[in-house]
């Protein structure tokens, strides 16, 4: 009695979303109600194992106790007061951005594509008070992701996304990703800044190389150009260094972090040098809830945990154990195993979606990255165990439609 009932709530759910959500997101037919370590339950008691981890963003799992605990003790304190107003959280996680990476300043947001906007605005405010008017170009690269609001949508080169809200922003232009020769053909006199992600993950799961990411540098630096890493999925420890582009030894201009630095709440965060600090002036960038109290707080957790060396050392680890593991399964389907940490890839010849579908069934939470990309983005606590069940259940699902197809 006790499940039907919880089915007949988890129906009543699905219908009022149907009737009153706006449908931009497809969703499976079952309602989550609470989550335990790398385990989400739907409200029939079904368990999953995740490895989506609310797209690259559940770093530390579900029911953290230090998380948890700080979240509950900053709520009966302060929850929001603007950013009229200064408040510890807010300084102190600006301070510990800043001391574990090239930044001299934060400014913090609400979300990755907001802050992509942020990069945006400060870098053509830099190139404008450094070089003049007409310095307004962005050059970003095939298979970006950068967001899906106006400016960050014109650098997200995905027909699909973009053709329904066309005019975008103007001066965005798209080079091949990982070609230095096409960069500098499109990198000039009149480009203000360059937007890549080290590792992309919406677009495929694809590695910029080392030597792509130092041609970047330097052409940006022959041309005047700021040089933005966007680390909003790839960042915070995810591919096994806090910073995602750390091994090529390159250092950005800015760099925008979201999804994990938080743990869930919602957040964003342009680190910038002092050189595009100094330009930006009270009144050329606001916003009402970015940098609250309660967000920030439970950042400084999440931080403070995932940038300890032995933290990033057992994301290392098990990234090595995990790829290892998906190269090993012997299917016809798999074209590709790619990725570095815990944000892997595999490229398969079936539409990703049907093997997330099939997942469900199998107490599977997956996840993909464009149309032929099944991505694996899990908590960053994950344990060998954990891989080795999403193995065994991800070969018995790819054996099945082998069979099928």
């Amino acid at each position: 009695m006790q499940k039907i009932r919880a089915q007949l709530d988890a129906q009543h759910i699905i219908d009022l979303e149907a009737q009153y959500v706006v449908h931009t997101y497809p969703r499976p037919p079952f309602v989550l109600t609470h989550g335990e370590g790398v385990y989400l339950y739907d409200s029939a008691g079904n368990a999953y194992l995740d490895f989506v981890a609310g797209i690259a963003v559940n770093a530390l799992g579900y029911g953290d106790a230090e998380l948890t605990a700080v979240i509950s003790e900053q709520a009966g304190q302060l929850i929001h007061v603007s950013n009229l107003y200064h408040t510890a959280p807010q300084a102190e996680l600006a301070a510990r951005l800043c001391e574990r990476s090239f930044a001299d300043r934060v400014f913090f947001n609400n979300s990755g594509s907001e802050a992509n906007e942020t990069a945006i605005k400060f870098a053509r405010k830099w190139a404008r008070a450094n070089h003049g008017e007409g310095k307004t170009q962005i050059v970003a690269f095939s298979s970006a992701f950068h967001g899906r609001t106006t400016g960050a949508l014109a650098l997200t080169p995905r027909e699909k996304y973009q053709a329904p809200f066309r005019p975008l922003l103007p001066g965005a232009v798209i080079a091949p990703f990982n070609d230095a020769e096409a960069a500098a053909q499109v990198i000039g006199p009149e480009t203000c800044a360059v937007i890549v992600e080290p590792l992309q993950g919406e677009g495929g799961i694809h590695e910029a190389a080392p030597e792509f990411l130092r041609a970047l540098r330097a052409l940006c630096d022959e041309h005047g150009a700021a040089l933005i890493f966007d680390e909003v999925q790839c960042g915070v420890g995810r591919t096994g260094t806090l910073w995602a582009h750390e091994p090529s030894g390159v250092t950005p201009d800015i760099m925008t972090l979201a999804k994990p630095l938080a743990g869930g709440l919602p957040i964003g965060a342009a680190l910038v040098t002092g050189a595009i600090a100094d330009v930006i002036h009270p009144g050329d960038h606001g916003s009402t809830f970015a940098g609250g109290p309660l967000v920030c707080r439970a950042a400084g957790v999440v931080l403070d945990r995932i940038a300890q060396p032995q933290f990033l050392a057992r994301v290392a680890e098990l990234g090595a154990y995990f790829k290892a593991r998906l190269e090993a399964l012997d299917s016809p389907l798999i074209t590709d195993v790619r990725g570095r940490g815990l944000m892997l890839g595999i490229e398969l010849t079936i539409p990703a979606t049907d093997v997330v579908e099939a997942g469900y069934a199998h107490g599977l939470l997956l996840v993909n990255a464009g149309p032929n990309v099944l991505r694996f983005v899990p908590p960053l606590i994950i344990e060998k165990a954990h891989v080795d069940e999403l193995i065994e259940k991800l070969n018995r699902i790819l054996s099945t439609m082998e069979k099928q197809a």
